[in-house]
């Protein structure tokens, strides 16, 4: 059996969508020449419904039959393999390590300032910046991880491999330099984008995986938070204020409470501050704490869920909108957690 093959049947035992990549290259093979005229739709393209494999990675399938086809019946068309990272449910970091001149230091951890005063001697490449984010995050970087699936680039590059959870819609980054970027010299491969599948053979040499471990292990809370704060989620409408009916909620929940119960309005602060910030500002985070808060306080009793759990629902609608469903899963998730944990008032001392 041909290499490219075995690999992509594996793929495919995997649950991920696979396309053929060009022969010895890592591009998708070529589009045929109907594809190719000027103002061709792919979303009407009958290519990709005729089992062609046009368009790239949108070409994916896990269909056997196909994939026979394609690197069996058609050897010489293409023996490399790709992976549909969006419908696999992966967000692989691609780590380079190119020799390039180092870029200004505001573009090394985007969104984090790095002082003149700190010495930047022997940062070169994608492994150190995300070594040093992670260093800031108190975690290992994803290059180490051994839990993982990692494959090495003939390039000298690592493709860390994740499983996303599937309420996240990571997309993929532009790389070193502008647009949504992790850290200089670090790619982040996801919806929007496919990976070279371990196995796969270039003319610049091999992509071998490292270590024993051959599957994705579940992305990482501080770096899914980065990924978050680096706007790799869906763009959403620019910032706004949180609309009177959402703050008549939080209001109205506010003056539900009473003596020494906690005010329902400052547990959903933290929630309607995200609202003034398009992306980043932890919102998941903040959602899950006040989701968490109140089916903890539901569960002792000292608020009403049907009055908290609307309020909670229109607050983070208005802070996050267009993002209703991933929301609502959030919402479910947290306050399934707090309604194990009552929130009982401590009592005070005599």
């Amino acid at each position: 059996m041909a290499a490219g093959l075995r690999t992509a049947r594996w793929c495919v035992e995997q649950g991920w969508p696979v396309h053929p990549l060009a022969r010895g290259r890592k591009t998708p093979v070529a589009n045929c020449e109907a594809c190719r005229v000027p103002g061709h739709s792919r979303r009407r393209c009958p290519c990709l419904t005729g089992g062609r494999w046009c368009h790239g990675f949108h070409a994916a399938t896990l269909d056997r039959a196909r994939v026979d086809q394609w690197w069996g019946r058609r050897p010489g068309m293409g023996v490399g393999v790709g992976v549909a990272c969006g419908h696999a449910g992966l967000v692989v970091i691609d780590i380079d390590a190119h020799a390039r001149p180092l870029p200004p230091r505001d573009q090394l951890l985007p969104g984090i300032p790095i002082p003149e005063q700190v010495d930047l001697t022997g940062l070169a490449n994608g492994f150190h910046t995300l070594g040093l984010l992670a260093a800031l995050s108190g975690a290992a970087s994803p290059a180490d991880d051994d839990t993982t699936l990692r494959v090495r680039t003939p390039s000298g590059g690592l493709h860390v491999w994740y499983r996303a959870h599937r309420s996240q819609r990571w997309q993929c980054s532009t790389g070193s330099g502008g647009g949504r970027s992790l850290a200089w010299q670090v790619d982040v491969r996801a919806h929007g984008g496919y990976i070279v599948a371990p196995g796969t053979a270039t003319a610049a040499g091999a992509y071998t995986p490292v270590g024993p471990v051959r599957e994705p292990a579940p992305l990482p809370a501080w770096l899914a938070g980065e990924l978050e704060r680096t706007s790799h989620l869906p763009a959403v409408p620019a910032p706004r204020w949180v609309p009177p009916r959402a703050r008549q909620a939080v209001l109205a929940a506010g003056r539900a409470s009473h003596g020494t119960h906690q005010s329902l309005s400052t547990v959903l602060a933290p929630v309607a501050r995200c609202g003034h910030v398009p992306e980043g500002a932890g919102f998941s985070d903040a959602l899950n704490r006040a989701a968490y808060t109140i089916g903890g306080l539901v569960a002792a009793g000292r608020v009403s869920r049907d009055e908290a759990e609307p309020a909670l629902r229109d607050v983070a609608f208005a802070a996050r909108p267009g993002q209703e469903r991933r929301t609502e899963q959030i919402i479910r998730s947290g306050m399934a957690a707090g309604l194990e944990r009552p929130l009982h008032a401590r009592r005070r001392c005599p």
